[in-house]
């Protein structure tokens, strides 16, 4: 078995892929650098785990010994490191949102496929035992067809989150709570009741002195005609994510765990006996998918080593960046917005405050 070397690339979020994934990984990865331009976090960095670190990205990539860059810096700066680093021949693995844009996110799947380097999208929110055993049984035909969703993300940020500079503004962070934050369960929901084909979005800004929404509501339809219904605040006293899914043959609802909502046990209700006992085999068949970075780490570990592709794709990451583009568009001009955009579609550019921000 492989022990990959990993480089991290920005230490507020990267924290977390460290003591969740290479820290606790050590047959699998070795974290074999750090880089920050922050000195107080890289010095931290570098006496919490006794590795070498740096303010240099570019001469991160110029290295022999490095395989994987993972990149956690701020949203704006995803598109020119993912193509560095994929230019470098290097696997990648960038956090959310991986693009601003469906352009760039094609600008990136044409590097992946130049690269002899994979690039793989976090959505850590997928792993665990409740998410994964939902999937199992919708792709085991089990939950009949999607009727309709419900998605919740209600979280709590103060004036200190919003003091660092990159955040609230369209520019830096690219989006608001939409996109910072409730980006995960929207990827559950879509992951697990398939495409999406329409969306109407009503945005505001109702807590925070922020250019980027604080409150968001969208109305979806699915490709299967099933609806769905999505809210999000980030200036909520009672912090929950939840996740109600109803189907055919069985409703899934998740945990209230704000920053693990695909934790299991997640609620299930069946009604018909047969299906109940089938759905019940498979469910005690099923190995434990590890929690959030440590199973999408030890999944992306189980590719690299069998040529399978990453267990994130760019496409997953094209969803949910669709699913953006369309919420925001609506938002914009009041109408419904729908998916898949055209290719001449002005829209495939970036959402338009974004686009506003970036022209400022």
């Amino acid at each position: 078995m492989s022990t990959y070397r990993v480089a991290t690339i920005g230490l507020g979020v990267g924290r977390g892929h460290i003591d969740e994934a290479w820290a606790a990984l050590p047959d699998q990865f070795e974290l074999a650098a750090v880089c920050d331009l922050d000195d107080t976090r890289l010095d931290a960095a570098r006496a919490a785990y006794g590795v070498e670190g740096t303010k240099d990205f570019d001469a991160l990539l110029a290295r022999d010994d490095i395989d994987i860059v993972d990149i956690c810096t701020p949203p704006a700066l995803h598109l020119p490191q993912v193509l560095a680093a994929l230019e470098a021949g290097k696997h990648v693995i960038c956090e959310k949102p991986l693009a601003g844009s469906l352009r760039d996110i094609d600008a990136m799947a044409e590097a992946e496929a130049r690269s002899p380097g994979h690039l793989m999208p976090i959505f850590q929110y997928r792993y665990g035992a409740g998410a994964m055993t939902a999937r199992a049984i919708v792709d085991a035909g089990l939950a009949g067809k999607p009727l309709a969703a419900t998605a919740e993300t209600f979280w709590f940020r103060d004036a200190d989150y919003y003091a660092i500079p990159w955040r609230g503004t369209w520019k830096t962070e690219l989006g608001g709570t939409m996109t910072t934050h409730a980006i995960h369960i929207h990827d559950m929901m879509t992951w697990l009741m398939g495409p999406v084909e329409a969306v109407f979005g009503r945005l505001t800004t109702r807590a925070h002195d922020i250019e980027t929404e604080d409150t968001a509501t969208a109305s979806l339809r699915f490709a299967s005609g099933a609806l769905g219904a999505l809210t999000a605040n980030v200036a909520s006293q009672d912090e929950y994510s939840r996740l109600f899914l109803a189907f055919e043959n069985v409703t899934f609802e998740s945990t209230r765990e704000p920053y693990a909502v695909g934790k299991g046990p997640w609620t299930m209700t069946i009604r018909d006996p047969e299906i109940r006992a089938k759905i019940g085999a498979l469910v005690a068949s099923l190995p434990d998918p590890g929690n959030r970075f440590t199973g999408q780490m030890r999944a992306f570990h189980h590719a690299l080593e069998t040529g399978a592709p990453p267990p994130v794709s760019v496409a997953d990451a094209r969803d949910a960046i669709a699913l953006l583009t369309a919420f925001y568009m609506s938002a914009e001009t009041g109408r419904e917005v729908t998916l898949p955009l055209p290719d001449a579609d002005p829209g495939r550019a970036g959402w338009p405050q974004q686009a506003r921000g970036n022209a400022a």
